[in-house]
C-alpha cells in the first residue's frame, strides 16, 4: 500500500524590494541668474579674504572698502563714481554674505522663473544701483547746511534684495512665508510690509547697528516705482520694450525682402 501524497505547499520566500532611482535636477533648485549673482558675490568675498590674509588684514580691508564700497562724499565729488555699482558685490563677513545669498535664493528664484534671466538681472542691478543713489542723495543733504557728506562706506546686496522682496509682494501677494524658526506662516504682502516698517523705524533711530536701513528702503522704493503701473520707470520700461519689438520687426522685414522667391517644388525630397 502506497503512502498518501503530501499536500502541496507554497514556500514562503522573503520579499524582494526594488530600489527606485531619483534624479535631482539642480536647474530647478537654483536658477541661472541667481546662481550668477551668488558666484560673483562669493568670488569677490573670496578675493577679499585672500587679500586680507596675504597682504595684511586691516590695511587691505580698508583699501578695498574705500575703493569699491559706497562712500557718498567720494561719489558726490566725482572721485569714485563707479561705487553705486560695485558696492553691491562686497560683503563685510561670511554671515553677511550667507544671509544675503539665502534671501536672494528664497525670493529671487521664483521671480526669475516668471521673468527670465535677463529681466531678473536687470531688475536686481537697477534696484541695487538705485538704492545706492538714494543713499548718496540723502547722505549729502548736510552739505546744503554747511556740513559734509557722509564718509561711512556702505557694502552689500541688501538694497537689491529688498527690491526683490517688494517685487514678490506685488506679484505673489498671497504666497505664504514661513517665519524661521517659528512654526508660523503669513502671506507675502504683510511680511514685506512688516519688513518695510522695521527698516523705516530703523532709519529713524540713531542706534549704531552698522546696518544701512536707508539703503534697504531705497531698494524697495526703486522696485515699487519700477513695477507700479503709470509710474515713470514703468513707462520707460514699456517704451524700451516696444522699441525693441519694432526694431526686431523691421529687421525681420528687411531679411524677408532680401530673400529670393522660393524654389519650385522638387520631384524628390532628399533626407
Amino acid at each position: 500500500m502506497t503512502p498518501p501524497r503530501p499536500a502541496p505547499y507554497t514556500a514562503l520566500m522573503p520579499p524582494t524590494f526594488s530600489s527606485r532611482r531619483y534624479n535631482f535636477d539642480w536647474r530647478g533648485f537654483i536658477t541661472p541668474g541667481v546662481k550668477l549673482i551668488v558666484l560673483i558675490c562669493s568670488g569677490v568675498f573670496l578675493l577679499q579674504t585672500l587679500a586680507n590674509i596675504l597682504l595684511g588684514t586691516d590695511r587691505t580691508y580698508h583699501l578695498i572698502i574705500q575703493t569699491l564700497g559706497l562712500i557718498p562724499d567720494a561719489v558726490v565729488h566725482g572721485l569714485r563714481i563707479w561705487q553705486p555699482a560695485t558696492y553691491i558685490f562686497l560683503h563685510g563677513g561670511l554671515f553677511h554674505l550667507l544671509i544675503n545669498m539665502l534671501m536672494l535664493w528664497m525670493f529671487g528664484r521664483e521671480l526669475e522663473q516668471v521673468w527670465g534671466k535677463r529681466r531678473f538681472l536687470n531688475y536686481f542691478f537697477l534696484c541695487g544701483v538705485g538704492a545706492g543713489l538714494i543713499e548718496v542723495i540723502v547722505k549729502t543733504i548736510p552739505t546744503f547746511f554747511g556740513g559734509q557728506a557722509s564718509l561711512t562706506p556702505t557694502i552689500g546686496a541688501s538694497g537689491a534684495i529688498f527690491g526683490i522682496l517688494i517685487a514678490n509682494a506685488i506679484l505673489f501677494p498671497d504666497r505664504r512665508i514661513w517665519l524661521i524658526p517659528l512654526p508660523v506662516t503669513i502671506p507675502m504682502r504683510p511680511y514685506v510690509a512688516v519688513m518695510a516698517a522695521i527698516e523705516f523705524f530703523g532709519t529713524l533711530s540713531s542706534g549704531g547697528d552698522n546696518v544701512s536701513h536707508l539703503c534697504h528702503l531705497g531698494g524697495m522704493l526703486v522696485g515699487y516705482i519700477y513695477l507700479r503701473r503709470g509710474s515713470f520707470l514703468y513707462n520707460v520700461r514699456n517704451s524700451v520694450t516696444d522699441w525693441k519689438v519694432q526694431r526686431n520687426k523691421k529687421k525681420f522685414q528687411v531679411y524677408m525682402n532680401k530673400q529670393k522667391d522660393p524654389p519650385s517644388r522638387p520631384d524628390n525630397w532628399v533626407n
